[in-house]
């Protein structure tokens, strides 16, 4: 005779803890199961049979001697049914908690749901801190959790993934006090910048946050202006970096500017002049060391071949880059080549040696951009000579 299905009543199945389907149970050959039967196989919890102890039952989850039974019901969706001859629940149903394994708690499961939660809640208190006004900027617009939380993530994949940017001689930026990182400029668009400031997030052992000194170009471009200040990004100008310096910040330069990042892909890797030595004399009067950072990689994302002077002042740009891949195919034309970045930080030169009139020195000035910008340069014709290929 055919297996009758049987639907236990509504306080069996919320008795039996486990999110499953409707319960289904299969009943012997030869008879139907009728409303009693029914009742006689309600759960019951370990240890409220007499006689028996409160231990491991066959058939339970995880045990060896689980019958085909039990497997067969598993298989068809069958939910936690607790007979009277004392099996346990059929197998790959949850146990009540009387009979729950303790350890059975700190799952991967459990860990898993419980990073999850943790996230959501984090983002939901940020959300409010924001809706609130309830979080902290500094005078120059700085809003570290905005940059931690959210700036740096987006930046992030371009970082890991499709740079995929190496750092060397990170240690060489101090753990605590002023410091001025004197960098590389290239790439048509300033994207070694952000690169270089992610690599000093992310890899400083002190937790180190660079503070870039931008172009007056990037403070009046709508929402470019305000994210650059909200990333800590500040005027290039002596005095604002002056005083970030004496508050103890990691701040960059790149003294080639536009010059750097504007030049043809024929120049790439030649360094243009640093300027009138203007960083020098900042650091020289905060008394903090020069750092100087090479930059492989950023050079070929852009390849420039020409450039569209009349075009340029016409938009008010000090460029306007043509490349093989742009204007000519819109705006895909803008996607950056995928090479391989390595950022290498150098041996600190250190300024505090020298008496506060030495900022006034032009020859001194002159000497010490030129060895910083001999350094940077020496860098990089050795990275580019460790470098298997501009992609790998």
């Amino acid at each position: 005779m055919a297996d009758a299905k049987v639907i236990p009543f509504d306080d069996d199945r919320s008795r039996a803890g486990a999110s499953q389907r409707p319960l289904r149970r299969r009943s012997g050959p030869g008879r139907r199961k009728t409303s009693a039967d029914a009742v006689a196989v309600r759960e019951v919890p370990v240890g409220a049979v007499p006689g028996q102890p409160d231990r491991e039952l066959p058939g339970a989850v995880g045990s060896s001697t689980a019958s085909p039974t039990s497997a067969r019901a598993a298989r068809e969706g069958a939910a936690p049914v607790w007979g009277a001859s004392g099996q346990g629940p059929e197998h790959g149903q949850e146990q009540p908690d009387e009979a729950r394994d303790p350890g059975m708690e700190e799952t991967g499961g459990e860990s898993g749901r419980g990073n999850w939660d943790r996230r959501i809640a984090g983002g939901l208190s940020f959300l409010r801190r924001r809706l609130t006004g309830d979080y902290e900027v500094d005078e120059f617009g700085y809003d570290k959790e905005l940059t931690d939380q959210v700036l740096m993530s987006l930046v992030r994949p371009l970082y890991d993934k499709y740079f995929r940017v190496e750092v060397k001689g990170i240690e060489n930026i101090p753990s605590h006090g002023g410091a001025l990182v004197v960098a590389n400029h290239s790439g048509t668009l300033p994207l070694d910048g952000l690169m270089m400031q992610v690599a000093v997030h992310d890899n400083h052992p002190a937790d180190r946050h660079l503070r870039l000194l931008a172009a007056d170009l990037v403070f009046v471009l709508p929402v470019i202006n305000e994210l650059a200040r909200k990333a800590g990004h500040t005027l290039a100008c002596s005095e604002d970096a002056e005083r970030l310096l004496q508050q103890g910040e990691v701040v960059g330069v790149m003294p080639e500017g536009f010059k750097g990042i504007g030049k043809p892909f024929s120049e790439r890797y030649k360094l243009q002049r640093f300027g009138r030595g203007g960083f020098v004399s900042t650091a020289l009067r905060a008394g903090v060391p020069i750092v100087p950072c090479s930059i492989v990689g950023a050079e070929e994302i852009y390849p420039m071949i020409g450039n569209a002077k009349t075009l340029a002042r016409v938009l008010g740009f000090p460029y306007f880059p043509i490349t093989p891949t742009f204007p000519w195919l819109g705006p895909l034309g803008a996607v950056p080549l995928p090479t391989k970045w390595t950022i290498q930080f150098g041996e600190p030169i250190p300024t505090d040696g020298y008496p506060p009139e030495a900022a006034e020195d032009p020859m001194l000035m002159f000497n010490l951009t030129d060895q910083v910008r001999e350094q940077i340069q020496h860098t990089l014709y050795k990275l580019l000579v460790q470098r298997r290929s501009v992609f790998f």
